[in-house]
């Protein structure tokens, strides 16, 4: 298939480069260097099929001679650090022969360069993958100078602009289309990109309400014109062709809904009547997929790419694994666990599990395994195990950080896959049937990015062994590939946790690996690790103040503060710093110019490395400590133990280290962690930042953010697992299900719509409704013991509050403030003691108000009862389904004629509520079949309960004018 790919760089002297060396290499040739007297000689390379200098109208003949140019370009120099070349790199369609590929090259470098006045030295190579497919592609150095009958003159700078680069890369494209038309290939490529993701549309500026407004008072901006300009032009390209907005959307998401499409038309269009185009064209599309509806009832929509992409994954993974070439001995097993037991380390029997299983004669396996569960530790008895059978074992994970975590924890050599993929594309460092290619953190990495690493492995004729665990951080990009592999070809799981020092801690850990995130934050916040302060300013200077506490009195102990975005880092890095310029702990400031703007540095700062740098062994996420500080250059000592200085103009990709985000955190294990809660976040975050440590985790919120632990629970409780197209299969299959089972994590039914037989009954929707029946379970007896410290109190507390509320009330009196805040305060304290405990007890209290007065008066046994059942009700859907039964029984008994009235607003309050209980619908429908509900094309329930009230209404009215 054809691809597009054109790039530019400059070959530059302060890089250490050199034209003559640059141009034998391209060549394949030797070529004498006179500046510093040496040879370069590159002709045992091969690949090279046509090498051409091309001579612009004026230039002397002598030029021709590739020796002569670029020893003349080089005299031509004279600063260190001197642009000696551009050159511009382009892929060649290899549905083209090599005499057509050559042609393309050299009519595209004549028309392009050279009759610009260029001098070009023009090389194509056809270099072929492991599997014989060619990779044709050509380099093209071309000189800065201007040149005339006597040799170069002065240099053109209008050759150095982006719009002229543009131009080159759109032109390349219609260059390379025209000539397949013509030789009748059916193929195209195209130029067009977004951010770095191939794209086809230009990236927009982020224009908020308050620059949206400026144009009605009269202050268009230059940003807001260009906002629009963009949108505009983007709209048109999608009308003309909208395979391009459904590409856009499928870049970080495998499906996506018709709300999902229309904020994307919204944002990539200008006015109403090009939105709706937008939308028109993009609905008609022919590449356009309709899959069903998802577990909300929303219709759920892919494109065809995406389908033929996850085809792609399932292809290449189905042949990786029915490939068996790849026998490990047992002995070479027994061996590698010999020497892990000599130097202390013992595997667990599911670490043993684990291990058999990835050495087993299949090229492809894959393990999950909870957090801090040791994937690591066995990964590196594995090594030992393959490298004794005669394997090369390679790491790959998406990040920096993770494949350096990989490389520590297992001794495997690692290196992000971006860079893998960089070196494959460039025939360097190919994979072969004697490699083993390990990639660990596998849930981050997208279908896209999943199924051309297994394409490769597999086309090798390597093996692959996926690690990770679902349930953490989700992919950037669309899909959840490593969660479809695992579910269809099983994989081996490691769920004792071994990073956490005490059980309770441990059992925490496993509670967020299965969804129980509200679980995990009660165990930590009955023993004070969950605070809360009244903003999030205030609670964020309570965490610096605890991490510096500890900093010094633990200096020995590792530590982190994670958090969910950029900007809170920023503020945090800087709260952090002004605690150890009070304690004495950094020397004289110097500024650095750093990537993401000036940053402030000094000796014993903490830093944190944001690029991957090969020369320099830095990686992304990478810590170290500031041992050298001045404006130009920095010495770090690594957290490794190894030192790097660098010059902040080659590297600055620098900030300071004192804080990170929860994405750069995931692999990283620390004694203890601090971590700022903030509404972006979800199930996915809360396990991933709420795992990190050995010894303990502190976690801090605003009250601006979360009224109470409660809302906290629930926010970090949300459940934003990525899907693929497969998942929208009629059924789902037996493996996805089990794989579910065996994590304990509840399977997402497809909720069938629930709706309503209008038959002209006047009874009740409810009538006749009957819960399941519940096992007859004693009540536990409410002691002194079963009472969690500090729990009576806070329910005394609770109780006075909620009676002075309702005496006013009662009294036809305005409830006071400081009665509301009483009883906010003694809510938050309650919840501390207890999951959601306020809740409970206040429906317990609206069930029974009698509850409030004894526990008012410290008689709480029974108000502890009631709570008990609350939480019962509310954990188990079938008892929310009678409860809901009983309540709108009596409220549509009470309601009356009002159509309006606080009783009507009640059930409305309760229809809404139903919207968003996905769990109790569903237990309506399966426990209710007299409720007139019918299985086929009908209105959602809370539809049908809307509909039963007007009835209710109508009905009532008319028997009154009646009577």
């Amino acid at each position: 298939m054809a691809i597009y790919h054109f790039s530019a760089k400059i070959i530059s002297r302060a890089k250490g480069s050199s034209a003559v060396a640059s141009a034998a290499y391209r060549a394949a040739l030797k070529l004498y260097d006179e500046r510093l007297g040496r040879h370069y000689d590159f002709s045992n390379k091969a690949g090279v099929v046509h090498s051409e200098i091309m001579l612009s109208g004026g230039a002397p003949e002598r030029l021709a001679d590739r020796t002569t140019l670029w020893n003349e370009v080089e005299v031509a120099e004279k600063r260190k650090d001197a642009q000696l070349a551009r050159e511009v790199e382009f892929a060649i369609p290899r549905e083209m022969t090599r005499e057509q590929g050559v042609l393309l090259a050299r009519d595209f470098v004549r028309r392009e360069f050279v009759d610009r006045g260029m001098v070009a030295d023009l090389n194509v190579h056809w270099d072929h993958a492991e599997d014989g497919t060619p990779k044709p592609h050509a380099h093209v150095m071309l000189a800065m100078r201007k040149v005339g009958p006597d040799g170069f003159g002065r240099k053109d700078r209008e050759w150095n602009r982006l719009e002229l680069l543009q131009h080159w890369r759109e032109a390349w494209s219609a260059h390379v289309n025209e000539r397949l038309a013509e030789l009748g290939i059916d193929a195209r490529i195209d130029h067009r990109s977004f951010a770095e993701q191939g794209i086809a549309l230009e990236p927009q500026h982020k224009i908020g309400p308050a620059a949206s407004r400026r144009p009605a008072q009269g202050l268009a901006t230059e940003r807001l014109e260009d906002h629009v300009r963009l949108a505009r032009e983007n709209g048109e390209k999608i009308i003309a062709d909208p395979s391009v907005a459904l590409d856009a959307i499928t870049r970080t998401q495998a499906t996506f809904t018709k709300r999902d499409l229309a904020v994307f038309a919204f944002r990539h269009s200008d006015g109403k009547a090009q939105y709706d185009a937008v939308m028109a064209v993009t609905k008609a599309s022919p590449e356009l997929v309709a899959l069903g509806r998802d577990g909300r009832g929303d219709e759920r929509f892919t494109s065809r790419e995406m389908i033929a992409t996850e085809a792609r994954l399932e292809q290449a993974a189905n042949r990786l694994a029915g490939t068996k070439d790849h026998f490990v001995a047992a002995s070479h097993v027994q061996r590698a666990l010999g020497t892990a037991e000599g130097r202390g380390l013992s595997l667990s029997d599911e670490q043993r599990g684990a291990l058999g299983r990835i050495t087993e004669r299949g090229a492809m396996a894959s393990v999950v395994g909870y957090a801090g569960t040791g994937k690591s530790a066995m990964l590196g008895v594995a090594r030992e195990a393959w490298e004794g059978a005669g394997y090369t074992v390679r790491g790959a994970a998406l990040s920096g950080i993770a494949a350096e975590n990989l490389e520590a924890g297992s001794g495997i050599g690692s290196r992000t896959i971006a860079s893998l993929e960089y070196a494959w594309a460039r025939d360097r460092e190919q994979l072969g049937p004697r490699d083993v290619l390990v990639v660990d953190e596998a849930g981050m990495i997208g279908t896209r990015q999943m199924e051309r690493l297994l394409s490769a492995a597999e086309q090798a004729g390597a093996k692959v062994v996926l690690v990770g665990d679902p349930e953490q951080l989700q992919a950037i990009e669309a899909g959840a590939a490593f969660r479809a592999l695992s579910q269809a070809h099983g994989a081996a799981e490691i769920t004792e946790i071994r990073r956490q020092r005490t059980d309770w801690q441990r059992d925490a850990t496993r509670w967020l690996a299965t969804g129980m995130t509200a679980e995990a934050l009660q165990a930590y916040g009955d023993r004070d690790m969950v605070r809360s302060a009244d903003t999030r300013s205030q609670a964020r200077a309570v965490l610096v103040g605890k991490w510096d506490r500890q900093r010094q009195a633990e200096p020995d102990k590792s530590r982190i503060i994670l958090t969910h975005t950029n900007a809170e880092v920023q503020s945090l890095n800087e709260e952090a710093r002004e605690r150890l310029r009070a304690s004495g702990d950094l020397g004289d400031d110097v500024t650095v110019q750093a990537e993401r703007g000036e940053r402030q540095f000094a000796i014993g700062d903490r830093i944190m490395f944001l690029r991957n740098e090969r020369e320099m062994g830095v990686k992304n996420g990478m810590l170290g400590t500031v041992t050298e500080a001045s404006p130009a250059a920095l010495g770090v000592r690594l957290d490794d133990g190894r030192a790097v200085a660098f010059d902040v103009a080659d590297y600055a990709a620098v900030d300071h280290g004192y804080a990170a985000t929860i994405h750069k955190s995931q692999g990283v294990t620390v004694d203890r962690s601090h971590v700022l809660a903030t509404p972006g976040m979800d199930r996915h975050a809360a396990y991933v930042a709420l795992s990190r440590h050995r010894d303990g985790v502190q976690l801090y919120y605003g009250r601006d953010d979360f009224a109470s632990d409660g809302k906290l629970a629930g926010v970090l409780s949300r459940d934003r697992a990525k899907d693929m197209v497969g998942d929208y299969a009629a059924e789902p299959n037996e493996a996805v299900r089990a794989f579910a089972d065996r994590r304990e994590i509840k399977f997402p039914e497809r909720l069938r719509e629930l709706v309503e037989t209008v038959e002209g009954k006047a009874r009740s929707m409810f009538a006749g409704f009957r819960p399941k029946p519940q096992e007859a379970v004693p009540p536990e007896p409410v002691t002194e013991s079963t009472s969690r410290p500090g729990e009576a109190k806070a329910i005394q507390r609770y109780a006075r509050a909620a009676v002075d509320i309702s005496a006013m009330r009662e009294k036809g009196l305005p409830v006071l403030a400081h009665q509301t805040s009483a009883l906010a305060r003694a809510g938050e304290a309650l919840d501390k003691s207890r999951y959601m405990g306020a809740h409970d007890l206040a429906a317990a209290i609206e069930r029974d108000p009698k509850l409030a007065r004894d526990a008012a008066a410290g008689k709480t046994r029974g108000a502890v009862q009631a709570m008990r059942e609350e939480a019962r009700v509310r954990a188990d859907p079938a008892l929310r389904a009678g409860r809901f039964m009983e309540r709108w029984q009596a409220l549509s008994a009470e309601r009356g004629e009002a159509q309006n009235g606080p009783v009507a607003q009640r059930m409305g309050i309760m229809i809404n509520d139903l919207r968003h209980d996905p769990a109790l619908r569903m237990e309506l429908e399966r426990s209710a079949p007299e409720l007139g509900l019918g299985r086929d094309r009908q209105p959602s329930v809370e539809q049908v309960l809307e509909r039963q009230m007007q009835r209710d209404l109508e009905r009532d009215l008319l028997q009154n004018r009646e009577l």
